[in-house]
This record gives C-alpha cells, sequence and structure tokens, in this order.
C-alpha cells in the first residue's frame, strides 16, 4: 500500500512538472475554449483543486453530524468505523481478502451491493480497487464491520466509474470481512 501511495504521488508530483514545464513554454498562459476572460494558470488550478476539497470536507462533516457518526480519519482522508469487532486475524497486505459490502453516495443512493452482485475479493496491496478500500480493509481483522467514508480523491476522482458512481463522489462503504487468507 505505502508502495501504491508513493506511485501515485510521484505520478501526480511528475504530471505537476509536466504541466509546469510545459505552460512555461508559453510567454502567457493558455486561454481555455469558450472562457476567454479566464486565464488557466498553475496558482488557479491548485486553488479550485483546494477548493474542491475543501467543499468535499464540508459535506463529509455535514453528513457525519447528520448521523451522527463518531468516526477516526486518516492522514489520507479515510474516515472509518468499526461498528463490530470480530476476533480472526489482522488484514496484512499479499492477503486475499472477501467481504459482503453496499456502496452508497452521501444523498443515500444505493451504487453497488454484494446482495445483488455477490461477495467481493482482491489481494491487499495489489491495488485494482478504490484506494480508500484498500486502506480501510488493512485496518480491519476477519469478522470485523465497519464503515468507510471514501472521498472521490480516494475513490474514482473527477471522472467516477462511468457507470453508477458520479464524477467527484464520496463513497459510504459497509463492509463485513467474510475472509482473510494469506496467499503464497
Amino acid at each position: 500500500m505505502i508502495q501504491v501511495k508513493i506511485a501515485k504521488e510521484l505520478l501526480f508530483i511528475g504530471f505537476l512538472v509536466f504541466m509546469t514545464v510545459f505552460s512555461s513554454c508559453r510567454e502567457s498562459p493558455r486561454r481555455v475554449s469558450g472562457t476567454s476572460h479566464i486565464r488557466l494558470t498553475d496558482t488557479k488550478l491548485i486553488d479550485y483543486n483546494r477548493g474542491i476539497v475543501k467543499s468535499e470536507e464540508q459535506e463529509i462533516e455535514n453528513f457525519l453530524n447528520r448521523y451522527r457518526w463518531d468516526m477516526k480519519k486518516s492522514t489520507t482522508g479515510l474516515r472509518y468505523l468499526i461498528y463490530q469487532m470480530g476476533n480472526g486475524i489482522q488484514a496484512k497486505e499479499g492477503m486475499l481478502v472477501r467481504f459482503q459490502y453496499s456502496v452508497k453516495l452521501l444523498n443515500g443512493k444505493l451504487a453497488y451491493s454484494s446482495d445483488s452482485l455477490g461477495p467481493k475479493s482482491f489481494i491487499l496491496g495489489h491495488g485494482g480497487v478504490e484506494t480508500g478500500l484498500e486502506e480501510g480493509m488493512l485496518l480491519l481483522r476477519q469478522g470485523d464491520r465497519a464503515k468507510f467514508i471514501i472521498p472521490s480523491y480516494l475513490a474514482f476522482g473527477l471522472l467516477g466509474d462511468q457507470q453508477k458512481i458520479p464524477p467527484g463522489a464520496t463513497l459510504v462503504y459497509d463492509v463485513d470481512i467474510l475472509d482473510l487468507e494469506t496467499i503464497k
């Protein structure tokens, strides 16, 4: 997970460096088509992104206050609440995790559920799922039941999943760890 996080951070930094070099080759900031009165600069993009994150953070806080959930917050922004403790083994990178789940949007709309799709499984630390889901699973033990609130930047980001998760959506996961298996 740390390697995935570092790789993503390096990719993001590389993108910023590329954009800085690319945009610095011009004498003036690039104009966006159809919005000739707006100049697109690195500072404005960063400020705009910070505003989006701040707005999403406020939506999450409002959601938590409305439902009175007392969740912990990780350094990445993942919120989690283990509401039923299991007595099985602790999740670790390299393990196959199998779990039941529901994924809702902050407005309560159900996006996906193991009730209709069956349990989900993946190998921890190998990606292929939302970054926030993987981070949350590593906090759990077999038999735990937990809720995660995953900000869009730890989920499907600005694009959504092109199906039931809209662009920029915060996800509310409810998970039940059925099995953890060491893969050899």
